[in-house]
C-alpha cells in the first residue's frame, strides 16, 4: 500500500503536536535529524520496509503507539 509512511508519520506528528504548528516542526525537525526526512515522502510513496520500521521505532521512542 503506497504512502504507508507517509500517513504513520503525519499520525505522529499530529499526536505530538496536538494542534500546535510549533511542536509540529520540532517533530518533523526530530525526525530529519534521526535520518528520516518527512518531506521526502507523499501518499504516492512506495512503501520500504526499512524506513517503516525506522519511522515506528523513532515513535516509539517519542513515546506514540503505532
Amino acid at each position: 500500500m503506497a504512502g504507508q509512511i507517509k500517513r504513520t508519520i503525519d499520525y505522529i506528528v499530529e499526536q505530538r503536536a496536538k494542534g500546535s504548528p510549533v511542536l509540529a516542526v520540532t517533530t518533523r525537525t526530530k525526525f530529519i535529524l534521526k535520518g528520516v526526512d518527512a518531506d521526502r515522502y507523499t501518499t504516492d510513496s512506495p512503501d520500504d520496509l526499512t524506513v517503516l520500521a525506522r519511522v515506528r521505532s523513532i515513535a516509539a521512542e517519542m513515546g506514540v503507539l503505532v
